[in-house]
């Protein structure tokens, strides 16, 4: 690991907040009185809304008034006051400080801590739970590569998301791959365990309040991630944003933090101090996932169209949480994380000397794409919108390669094949409402599909049992060990389904070119 990783100098959330707010003067000085009132107009009726539902800490809801009554004047200074006070707000409750004295405590204790995190309801518990998450996890990719580079790059991480676990799931898996600690935005729900909370508060997690959706607190997201990463902190987020809901890898990624790797680079051309950003694809495989139900039935209600954050799924109870983890890593080789080949914040692949490489393969100077013949930055918001469409479109390439294909995930794909067969083709919404006595295939059916997609899937079924017959088997056993409801259930020569849980599973493969 980096002997001295950047994050174990974080400053201050004081510091941070001077430098955000640094920001938004500086980009104020350029904005338009009208683009500065709808602004802060926009803030105050989205926050004025939200707080009459939600509540808030005295010292949100006094900037917020005053940035109404700034607005009621009408006068730019006031304006601009409240605005910048608005920000401090925000960098008070995003940065959380970074505690090496944390940190080495946790990694004495991995992996074991992780299993005891994860399944903690009171502190006691931290010293109770015997797992062995070594043997559970597989790590895959150019694990040293990325040692080597994260000595003198910045990495961002940009993994796909399955569940409210991932992040410190993803923070054993860096710790176990000899990697530094990682800065990752973690909805504020997360921090509800209070357990959990205390860890990921001093390692690394900032605080992302998803509630909050004006264009302001949006921009301070943005500003400090591109702050953190100049500093050289590298960084984790989910360019998918929140959790699959319906279970499908990310496809279409949303590209807001995904472009401050490129800020940050470009920002540090322009001060003279050049340091590296480069982007990596992480891609999580997991047999079971504890939301499953939650989140299915969440992506098929039409209120799924319009809420966001997901407050009360299994993630919310803790003694849930501990019964899930438990029965997880029971399992042999339940999680698979698979590490994907580094690219520059244009998308290129990178050579073993750092060089981005164009679609020839051949070394292109990275600089021309942002700078004029003089070697000054020209900073171009359109034309960095296309660069980071991109590498968007390279990460969903790599999560559809590097995806471990699992037992629950292919015996779903076949149960769904054939129950859409045995009903006709009958749409979704229909197979999804079929009661358990009506979703139920003849075994020797979906055996036939399986065998079908073994063959289909040739090497990239290296996680799976070799015939028909052990996948399902498999399957079948996972899907008992947790879900209320079974998945998949043998019953004789039929198996009968829970048809929402079999389309989360077997989402996981739509798109597949080899599973058409």
């Amino acid at each position: 690991m980096v002997a001295d990783p950047a994050l174990f100098r974080a400053p201050p959330a004081t510091e941070i907040a001077a430098a955000l707010a640094a920001r938004l003067r500086r980009r104020l000085a350029h904005t338009s009185d009208t683009a500065l009132t709808d602004l802060l107009a926009d803030t105050v009726f989205t926050e004025r809304k939200r707080l009459g539902h939600d509540g808030g800490n005295p010292a949100y809801s006094a900037a917020v008034d005053d940035a109404a009554r700034a607005l009621h004047l009408g006068e730019r200074p006031a304006m601009e006051r409240a605005a910048v006070a608005l920000v401090e707000q925000y960098a008070l409750e995003i940065h959380n400080p970074f505690s090496v004295r944390t940190y080495r405590f946790a990694t004495r204790l991995m992996p074991g801590l992780l299993t005891r995190l994860l399944s903690a309801t009171r502190a006691r518990d931290l010293v109770s739970t015997q797992a062995d998450v070594a043997s559970r996890v597989r790590l895959h990719g150019p694990i040293d590569r990325l040692r080597e580079l994260a000595e003198t790059s910045t990495l961002i991480l940009a993994p796909t998301h399955v569940s409210n676990l991932d992040s410190p799931l993803l923070g054993y898996c860096l710790y176990a791959a000899g990697l530094p600690p990682f800065a990752y935005g973690a909805g504020l729900n997360l921090f509800e365990n209070p357990v959990m909370a205390f860890f990921m508060e001093r390692l690394g997690a900032y605080t992302v309040d998803r509630r909050k959706r004006n264009r302001l607190y949006k921009e301070t997201l943005k500003d400090y991630s591109v702050e953190i990463l100049g500093r050289g902190h590298h960084s984790l987020f989910f360019p998918g944003g929140t959790r699959s809901r319906a279970g499908r890898l990310e496809s279409k990624l949303k590209k807001g933090l995904l472009g401050t790797g490129l800020d940050a680079w470009q920002e540090s051309i322009a001060a003279g101090r050049e340091r590296d950003v480069f982007i990596v694809p992480c891609t999580l495989s997991i047999g079971l996932v504890l939301e499953a139900e939650s989140l299915i039935a969440d992506a098929l209600a039409e209120e799924g169209k319009q809420r966001y954050i997901i407050m009360d799924d299994e993630f919310s109870e803790p003694r849930t949480i501990a019964t899930f983890v438990k029965k997880l890593l029971a399992l042999d080789a339940a999680v698979h994380v698979s590490f994907g080949e580094p690219m520059d914040v244009m998308g290129n692949p990178i050579d073993a000397e750092k060089r981005s490489l164009d679609p020839h393969g051949q070394p292109v100077d990275r600089r021309g794409y942002v700078c004029d013949r003089t070697g000054a930055v020209v900073f171009d918001e359109q034309r960095d919108h296309l660069y980071t469409q991109r590498v968007a479109d390279r990460l969903a390439e790599a999560y559809q390669r590097d995806f471990v294909v699992q037992s629950t995930h292919l015996a779903a794909w076949a149960a769904w094949r054939t129950l859409r067969d045995t009903r006709g083709g009958t749409d979704t919404w229909k197979l999804v409402r079929l009661s358990p006595d009506e979703a139920q295939v003849p075994r020797a059916a979906v055996l036939k599909h399986l065998a079908e997609g073994l063959l289909a899937l040739g090497s990239r079924q290296r996680a799976l049992p070799s015939t028909a017959e052990g996948v399902l088997d498999e399957a079948i056993a996972r899907f008992a060990s947790f879900h209320r409801r079974r998945a998949i259930e043998a019953i004789g020569g039929q198996l009968r389904l829970a048809p929402e849980l079999v389309l989360y599973y077997q989402n996981r493969l739509v798109g597949w070119p080899e599973l058409k």
